[in-house]
């Protein structure tokens, strides 16, 4: 692995060095591409401190797997690193021009978007400083974290039933704040179905208390809670999706084939950002990341092998 110094054409410039980009890298590295990967030190995962349901690295921080997946990828020298932020990406397949913070354009054959997404969590005092310990987004990444406790679900909308259903098997209590929002009916009947506590007021904030926190709805009244799951609103960590005009979903990921190929020739997606149309949602944890990172790599490779073969083979 080597720090790159100099404006030259690589086969793929790998944008965003978490999970998915670095598998990425590594899967480009074992095949001898050239790669360039641009990181900054910003990760999605950041507020965790632990990951968890990611085979052979349960309970590990995320910036370890990364550091390992670096050491990984020092053994193949066709991968170089720079560690400063992509400012914009232009151009088409085989002539594609990565503009870089305060240092030269780099040119690549294929792109591939890893930056991820952002999480815009509610306008809740307090629920920020929590986010990543006991407040959480994904049953499957904490919900065990939270077993035995009473957990509570802010929000009212289509997905608090299921969620709810989710967290029976492990909480002792399941308690729903719809911080003022009202169920549409076929969720209040959920909610009365499953015999959900309730709390219909505003939260006004969130604080730690003991191992779990504590939701503040005025007049002195508040609920004690091992942890709470949230919705956020996910939006593109990177503004690259707008600038080569990539067909995006409602949800915010950018939408991929099961290769992960965006809408635009040349270009790939891989990790949180991209949205197969056939899914409910955007790939959100380490591993699922990581697993598209290999398939978009791979694809990657692929689509430059094709190309080169038929400029060398005569079309019949």
């Amino acid at each position: 692995m080597k720090q790159s110094q100099k404006t030259e054409q690589y086969d793929v410039a790998v944008i965003g060095a978490g999970s998915a980009g670095l598998q990425a890298a590594l899967t480009l590295g074992r095949m001898r591409r050239s790669v360039v990967v641009f990181s900054t030190d910003r990760f999605r995962n950041d507020p965790a401190e632990h990951m968890q349901n990611f085979l052979g690295h349960d309970g590990a921080p995320p910036a370890e797997l990364r550091l390992a997946a670096r050491k990984d990828i020092e053994r193949y020298d066709t991968v170089s690193f720079v560690e400063q932020a992509v400012t914009e990406i232009s151009g088409e397949p085989d002539a594609f021009v990565v503009s870089v913070d305060d240092a030269p354009d780099v040119t690549a054959r294929r792109v591939l978007l890893a930056t991820g997404l952002t999480d815009e969590l509610p306008d809740v005092p307090g629920l920020t400083d929590l986010f990543g310990t006991v407040v959480a987004h994904c049953p499957y990444c904490h919900g065990h974290e939270l077993a035995d406790g009473r957990v509570g679900l802010l929000g009212a909308g289509p997905h608090i039933p299921m969620l709810a259903q989710l967290m029976s098997r492990l909480a002792s209590e399941v308690v729903v704040l719809t911080n003022g929002a009202e169920p549409e009916p076929e969720v209040l009947a959920a909610i009365k179905a499953l015999r959900l506590e309730v709390h219909t007021g505003p939260v006004l904030g969130v604080e730690a208390s003991g191992d779990g926190l504590r939701a503040l709805l005025g007049h002195e009244h508040s609920v004690e809670l091992g942890g709470m799951f949230v919705a956020p609103t996910w939006r593109q960590a990177a503004p690259f999706a707008e600038q080569l005009g990539l067909e995006s979903g409602d949800l915010g990921g950018i939408h991929v084939d099961i290769m992960g190929a965006t809408s635009r020739p040349g270009v790939y997606a891989a990790g949180d950002l991209a949205h197969h149309r056939d899914l409910p949602m955007p790939m959100a944890s380490v591993l699922t990341a990581a697993a598209t990172g290999l398939v978009a790599g791979a694809a990657c490779d692929r689509d430059l092998a094709m190309a080169d073969l038929a400029a060398v083979v005569p079309a019949t």
